[in-house]
């Protein structure tokens, strides 16, 4: 089961590494200033991971300008956080999938697997099916995406088009990268709201 990964402590280390990754590479890229980047990170509860969830989570990589008169922010994307989300992206992704399929049973034990009433799963699966394909994101990444995804089972879509296998690691760090620019400041923008 997929739900078996997410219980892995190795997944959850295994993603800092590839957000650390993300980091590095949004730090180098520096200010559009100039201006060199100093960490400035947000703290995090998480919630919905294992309970030896690393330390890591408690905070979110984000950066600040050094430059007087700038000090502006830069968020870099992220594998383990949705945006400003309180649960880690991989479990909203997977409650939200795994929600489609509406019996009382099913809900009764995503709820207690990952510490998410009824209101929550259905403000995520609301989240996929209703706001996030109206997204100017989604309406230029969909076309990445061989074959198409139908809108009307997001998430679960996506998860069976990147994740072959409920231990496969490789699968969520490609569909967590494909969705990683969502997490950024202005990521989630609706097609023509600007």
């Amino acid at each position: 089961m997929y739900h078996d990964l997410l219980r892995d402590a190795r997944f959850w280390s295994f993603l800092t590494d590839v957000d650390r990754d993300l980091a590095e590479a949004a730090r180098r890229q520096a200010c559009p200033c100039g201006g060199r980047l100093h960490r400035a990170n947000y703290p995090r509860k998480p919630r919905g991971g294992p309970p030896d969830l690393p330390a890591a989570y408690s905070s979110r990589v984000s950066f600040c300008c050094a430059r007087d008169g700038c000090r502006k922010r830069m968020t870099p994307p992220s594998v383990r956080f949705l945006g400003r989300r309180v649960y880690l992206g991989a479990v909203v992704i997977l409650v939200a999938a795994m929600r489609q399929g509406p019996t009382p049973r099913r809900v009764r034990e995503l709820s207690g697997l990952f510490d998410a009433n009824r209101r929550t799963i259905n403000r995520w699966r609301a989240f996929w099916q209703g706001y996030f394909p109206l997204t100017t994101f989604w309406k230029v990444a969909r076309g990445r995406l061989v074959p198409t995804v139908k809108v009307d089972v997001l998430p679960r879509a996506l998860l069976e088009a990147f994740v072959r296998s409920g231990q496969d690691r490789d699968g969520w760090k490609k569909l967590l990268l494909f969705l990683s620019p969502i997490t950024t400041p202005g990521g989630l923008v609706i097609a023509g709201s600007i």
